[in-house]
């Protein structure tokens, strides 16, 4: 038994739950690379954007992925606004109103974007209309991408930052030495701490950003069916 064992008699079980917090992390990680990733794929296809499609780097560290979404985050958020300033520019005031009067039947705002769009791509589908009011009709898609800009640069910034991606499924021991590092072993709590408290802030975060872009994705995909 090791001698930080001995004086932390926790340690063992702190280690488990590292490993399992450090899984819980990936998981919710790589769900928002998945979501981001088919919005990007609805954005480029409908909206004429030329957003580069992402995907998790397993041989990068937490910072390297973290600073992936946040820069595909950032390019969707321009995006947003540009669609918005298009739409500003182009409208009578009283119709770029109506986009965002929660009291105007979606169809009618639909129609106003798909006019646009096909003014502007000099073509344009059917669904572009419908995800161009997804995305400027409602604050939810912008505030939840700015939440999660947010945690992610925490979490990027953390102790957590450095910590590899590609480490899942090796032996116990070689998973802790990875996560921990050069970090003594009698610091476990500090590091369960750090997981904690990232992750219960991330993950609810998470599920409104992936919810928020699931209605957009699922909404393309029925129509396309």
């Amino acid at each position: 038994m090791a001698l930080s064992d001995l004086l932390y008699p926790d340690n063992p079980k702190r280690r488990q739950e590292v490993i399992r917090l450090h899984q819980e992390l990936l998981d919710c990680m790589l769900v928002n690379f998945h979501t981001t990733d088919e919005l990007i794929a609805v954005l480029n296809a409908h909206l004429g954007c030329t957003i580069a499609q992402i995907k998790m780097e397993k041989g990068g560290t937490i910072k390297e992925n973290c600073d992936i979404i946040i820069q595909a985050m950032s390019e969707i958020q321009r995006e947003v606004w540009k669609i918005d300033k298009e739409m500003k520019e182009m409208l009578e005031p009283m119709l770029y109103q109506k986009l965002y009067d929660i009291k105007e039947p979606e169809v009618e705002k639909i129609a106003i974007a798909h006019k646009v769009f096909s003014i502007v791509l000099g073509e344009a589908t059917s669904i572009a209309g419908m995800v161009a009011v997804k995305l400027i009709g409602s604050n939810i898609i912008i505030v939840a991408v700015n939440k999660l800009v947010t945690l992610l640069a925490q979490i990027g910034a953390s102790v957590l930052g450095g910590i590899g991606i590609a480490i899942l499924g090796l032996g116990i021991d070689v998973i802790l030495q990875a996560i921990l590092g050069a970090v003594e072993r009698d610091q476990l709590l500090a590091i369960v701490k750090s997981y904690e408290e990232h992750l219960a802030e991330f993950k609810a975060a998470s599920e409104k950003y992936q919810r928020a872009i699931t209605e957009v994705t699922s909404m393309v995909k029925c129509k396309i069916k």
